[in-house]
């Protein structure tokens, strides 16, 4: 049994260790008063409690705790599941607190207008493992494209196939770092409803005709059959 809220990654600007421990630093606070973080979510299931920085900002707004209920939440999984799509770079600042590093202009972006950070693959995974000590799956992780059939039929999506190569080479750094990785799931097989989006944004390895149900594997789904059966010796 595993539990796999979003990841929310912060990668270390460089590997100086200022810069690391600004990302894990990152990671790992609640600054501001909404959802987006991950100590609200994962301290109560992995440490049986809420993160003291988290429970001092929300103070008001947080409910009677009951007698019982960090026993009940503190239900340790099995692994530690996380969907990684994108992380923001992150470096010490000169007062040694983390600051974002913003990116570029034209920096790469897919379809969906994420940005592309494969280092999230190794650094997200490193960071989750280090802190809750369990081992870690990779949940979902994958990019939209702009897919379509093209004249011979087939759907041709090298944008993926690069896209995935590079994360993945970036999740082996993670196992070669000591990272406990268990297992990798691609979003995803086929085309299908995203939940924000409707029918807009692709995801798949095969392509779905939705007026006629018809799949056709892109050319990613041939290439990633390699990389199982060659155990990722191929990327």
């Amino acid at each position: 049994m595993g539990y796999a809220p979003v990841g929310i990654v912060a990668i270390p600007a460089t590997e100086a260790a200022a810069d690391i421990e600004a990302a894990r630093s990152s990671m790992f606070t609640v600054r501001e008063k909404h959802c987006w973080n991950n100590t609200w979510w994962m301290d109560p299931i992995f440490l049986g409690k809420y993160p003291d920085d988290g429970f001092a900002l929300f103070a008001g707004d947080v409910p009677k705790i009951e007698a019982g209920d960090m026993e009940s939440m503190h239900d340790v999984p099995d692994f530690f599941g996380a969907n990684i799509y994108q992380g923001g770079y992150t470096r010490a600042g000169a007062s040694g607190k983390p600051e974002p590093v913003p990116e570029p202009i034209g920096f790469p972006i897919t379809a969906f207008e994420w940005p592309l950070t494969p280092e999230a693959l190794r650094w997200g995974p490193r960071l989750f493992h280090e802190k809750y000590g369990k081992p870690v799956v990779i949940t979902e992780n994958g990019l939209s494209c702009r897919d379509w059939v093209s004249l011979d039929g087939k759907v041709h999506d090298p944008q993926r196939i690069d896209y995935t190569q590079r994360y993945l080479r970036e999740l082996a750094k993670a196992v070669a770092d000591g990272t406990a990785v268990r297992g990798y799931f691609h979003w995803s097989i086929m085309d299908n409803f995203e939940w924000a989006e409707g029918y807009k944004q692709r995801f798949g390895m095969v392509y779905v005709d939705y007026n006629t149900q018809k799949r056709t594997p892109k050319d990613s789904a041939l290439w990633y059959k390699q990389v199982i059966v060659s155990n990722g010796r191929n990327l």
